[in-house]
């Protein structure tokens, strides 16, 4: 079974200033200036419901960009979710930050491939993304491998970062949130 959101008129569409919120609204306007696109459409989505959205948004905050994990490490996790959710709305967005964090081209098409030359550290969490995206699960393994490298805060914060992305892409298909034009190179 595919998730594969098909090139359909979106489910939900993206609210103006009083149907998404002042925050959601400025939120997407700000980002999409910063991106170079049109204002962020799952913010001016999710916006719709108000009380939701201000909840997501602190939450969603805690893990990227207030995370307690390095930067790129985040980044290579949410990548790794969007390649195995195929949501490339969600992979759109996190290509441009990784690079803004630091990620080489290289290393975010490393994101696409089972076999790639990570370093023990790495290839531990991103085994771990694997499991939790496709199982919901860890195996003993790859827990011993985690503990190898990582606290139990990060631990945590792993878990609920990758478990988080994998939400994030079944709304973008489910509601078929579309990608942003860009508006300049």
């Amino acid at each position: 079974m595919s998730t594969v959101t098909p090139a359909r008129a979106p489910r939900i569409t993206p609210g103006d200033l009083r149907e998404s919120g002042v925050l959601a609204w400025t939120l997407a306007h700000l980002g999409g200036r910063r991106n170079h696109t049109e204002p962020i459409n799952l913010f001016l989505v999710l916006g719709r419901n108000k009380r939701l959205f201000r909840g997501w948004l602190n939450f969603a905050g805690r893990l990227m960009p207030f995370g307690g994990l390095p930067r790129k490490e985040t980044e290579l996790v949410i990548l790794r979710v969007a390649h195995l959710t195929e949501c490339a709305y969600e992979r759109g967005q996190h290509e441009h930050i990784a690079r803004t964090v630091g990620l080489s081209t290289a290393e975010i098409d490393q994101t696409t491939r089972d076999d790639a030359p990570w370093s023990p550290r790495r290839r531990a969490i991103l085994a771990a993304t694997d499991q939790l995206v496709i199982r919901g699960d860890l195996d003993d393994e790859v827990w011993g491998a985690l503990r190898e490298h990582l606290g139990d805060a990060d631990i945590i914060e792993l878990v609920m970062l990758a478990t988080h992305y994998r939400m994030l892409a079944t709304t973008i298909h489910a509601l078929r949130i579309q990608p942003e034009q860009r508006t300049r190179d």
